[in-house]
């Protein structure tokens, strides 16, 4: 199943993507998958973030690639961050380069959702609370970010709003350790990977992540970024796709100067 969140007017429902016709659902996805017979025609409706103001949990130096690439020491233990709830975007929403942004990189990642409430649920049990999985784009401000992990910590350079577009749906039934990423920028392909590369599967994030906190229907784990990271700018196009999922395209815009 593809489960789109989308605006149709100034109505927000839930549905399933079949073709381009939304299966209006009743109520939330976490309460159950029910159709109620009712459509709408996908050319009628603006798909939003799939997550209705989730938080996300962020797993750093996640792909063997990626560590490779910047010639880092392999983590023992998932190497996590958090953004809040106001850096979640939505397909085609444009990403602002903050005023203050020096150089922003882009971050083409799978994004795991959760659907039941867990804690302490084993590696074994972990994937029977995701819901399904989406793309993300894990946009960073590297200036900030290169500050603040030099201090010991690391939260504004991940945390502007809008800096972790999510979408366009959230797909089931897939298998999260063989899927294909690729990320392009203004169509010039600059990722591509399966997801078995993953340095911590997605089964051992939600596990590791559980064990100290209860997972809630509705957040999100963005589970790493391979090698190929690099440089946007004001103009630029982004494009995450992920076999099974769709592309999430979002343009970025300059930020404009307030009073």
């Amino acid at each position: 199943m593809r489960i789109a969140r989308y605006a149709l007017g100034s109505d927000v429902r839930y549905g399933l993507l079949e073709g381009d016709t939304l299966k209006r659902l009743a109520g939330s996805p976490y309460d159950g998958i029910t159709p109620t017979g009712d459509s709408d025609p996908l050319d009628k409706a603006r798909l939003l973030c799939p997550v209705e103001a989730p938080r996300i949990f962020g797993a750093g130096l996640n792909y063997v690639s990626h560590i490779k690439e910047g010639g880092n020491k392999t983590p023992e233990i998932p190497m996590l961050f958090m953004k809040p709830d106001t850096a979640a975007a939505g397909p085609n929403e444009p990403i602002l380069y903050p005023l203050e942004a020096e150089h922003v990189d882009f971050e083409g990642e799978l994004a795991v959702v959760i659907g039941k409430k867990a804690r302490r649920v084993s590696k074994a049990d972990a994937l029977s609370v995701v819901l399904g999985y989406t793309c993300a784009n894990d946009f960073s401000e590297r200036a900030i970010q290169f500050k603040e992990m030099s201090i010991g910590c690391l939260l504004v350079g991940k945390a502007f709003d809008g800096f972790c577009p999510l979408g366009p749906v959230i797909a089931t039934d897939l298998d999260p350790t063989d899927l294909l990423l690729e990320a392009f920028v203004n169509g010039e392909r600059r990722q591509s990977i399966n997801t078995s590369d993953l340095l911590f599967s997605c089964a051992e994030l939600v596990s590791y992540l559980s064990q100290a906190i209860t997972l809630r229907p509705g957040d999100v784990i963005i589970t790493g970024t391979p090698a190929g990271v690099g440089p946007v700018k004001p103009g630029d196009t982004v494009d995450v796709s992920i076999e099974g999922i769709g592309t999430l395209t979002n343009p970025v815009a300059a930020e404009p100067a307030t009073a």
